[in-house]
């Protein structure tokens, strides 16, 4: 069976865009008091949480590591969201609006992950999800200490890129685990 990337990362997609949509109509953007380092922490949270389910192999309150990738995906779209909103934007807003912002931060991430399969061929085929789980929290790490620097560099890119490293790591570890 040929592999279909873009449609996998679509319906991986798709899962992710209908929670955050519903999650949006039932809290509205309570997010928008998450402040950039929150939601890199909450980021953080997901992943360490799935790296050691990945460890210790078992579940104590029931939740595979499926909802956590779906999270990151989702709290990374709400990083580069909360990037570009200036600090006088509402902190309710629309939810229509919402979901044109999310397809925009989604289809820009698609076009960077088809750029870096270009050069780099679909090599996460190959790779364990335990190590996408790694790159996620190594991306975590460069964003954390990106903040820490009030967000300067001096030769690296800057958090979007990292964010949108770990939706693609996310959407590649869910298209392996049979989720597409």
């Amino acid at each position: 069976m040929a592999n279909n990337t873009s449609a996998e990362f679509d319906a991986i997609i798709k899962i992710c865009r209908d929670l955050f949509i519903k999650k949006t109509r039932d809290y509205g953007t309570a997010w928008r008091i998450l402040r950039p380092s929150s939601i890199t922490d909450q980021i953080y949270i997901k992943a360490q949480r799935i790296r050691t389910l990945e460890d210790k192999k078992v579940s104590k309150v029931g939740e595979d590591i499926v909802g956590e990738y779906i999270g990151i995906i989702n709290y990374c779209v709400i990083a580069m969201m909360q990037l570009e909103l200036s600090a006088d934007a509402p902190q309710e807003l629309d939810p229509e609006e919402v979901a044109v912002n999310f397809d925009a931060k989604v289809n820009e991430t698609k076009e960077l992950m088809f750029a870096k399969n270009h050069d780099y061929g679909e090599v996460w085929r190959d790779m364990r999800v335990s190590s996408l789980t790694d790159l996620i929290l190594m991306k975590i790490l460069r964003v954390k200490q990106i903040e820490d620097n009030d967000g300067k560099t001096l030769a690296s890119e800057g958090v979007k890129a990292n964010y949108q490293d770990m939706i693609n790591y996310s959407v590649f570890a869910l298209i392996k685990l049979g989720i597409s």
